[in-house]
């Protein structure tokens, strides 16, 4: 009759819950496998397996009672992780929809605001038309393989120990809003001086021919150079996004 001791079954589910709690808690946080049209049986398969399939690259874990207090620091530790990594993930997509944000307010769109049911918010069209476009982007350039490999790695630099909050001095989350600001404008920056030359051109006109009705033709000139904008510009935005995500990914490695 096969037999095992509590000591072995211990040995064989430590190392797998570990990886499994931080990945779980990586995919309820970031975008895209965090949303809610992915289903909970989906995130939480995906977690087993990835926690299955790390086992040989993931360091030593001691076997830890599940019913002491150690027990709930780790847990409380890996949910941290997970979370942690999966905002700064987050912080790279409101980066690119604060881009949008600003130039739907340089080209009018930002009147025809309306409520997400996804990210439960108000939302306006430029921003959810660059919110949709990043979202698959991510998946085209194999993001979710980079998050993944970060989440890894960051059992190496971030081991399972007991202090829960060690890794917040290494990573400094309060930094982490100047990301959205700079990543933003860095990308809205063309559109904004493209819009800003034909509102100085705009001005000009109307001193000139003062006839003209500037407030019937300054708009829909506006949102078509804008749009058009946006059809040049968008490919270049690959470039920034991805510098941005490897920039908050590597703060876990």
């Amino acid at each position: 009759m096969f037999t095992f001791s509590e000591s072995q079954l211990l040995g064989w589910v430590t190392p797998l819950i570990w990886p499994f709690l931080r990945v779980l808690a990586l995919f309820s946080a970031m975008p895209v496998f965090g949303s809610k049209n992915v289903p909970e049986r989906v995130r939480i398969g995906l977690a087993a397996l990835i926690a299955f399939a790390a086992q040989p690259s993931l360091p030593p874990v001691e076997a830890v009672a599940l019913d002491s207090p150690l027990a709930l620091v780790l847990v409380t530790q890996q949910v941290l992780i997970g979370i942690a990594l999966g905002f700064a993930v987050r912080i790279v997509f409101a980066g690119v929809e604060f881009a949008g944000e600003l130039i739907g307010l340089q080209m009018g769109l930002n009147y025809g605001g309306f409520f997400d049911p996804v990210s439960a918010s108000n939302s306006t069209a430029a921003s959810q038309f660059f919110g949709s476009t990043i979202a698959w982007l991510f998946v085209v350039i194999n993001g979710h393989l980079l998050v993944i490999a970060a989440v890894i790695q960051s059992f190496t630099a971030f081991p399972v120990g007991p202090e829960p909050f060690a890794f917040l001095k290494a990573t400094r989350p309060e930094l982490w809003g100047a990301e959205i600001f700079s990543s933003g404008l860095w990308i809205a920056l063309p559109l904004i001086a493209m819009l800003l030359f034909v509102n100085l051109v705009m001005g000009a006109i109307s001193r000139v021919a003062s006839q003209l009705s500037i407030f019937s033709i300054g708009f829909p000139i506006t949102l078509g150079v804008g749009l058009l904008g946006i059809l040049f510009t968008l490919p270049a935005m690959q470039s920034p996004f991805t510098a941005a995500l490897e920039r908050m990914l590597a703060l876990f490695q």
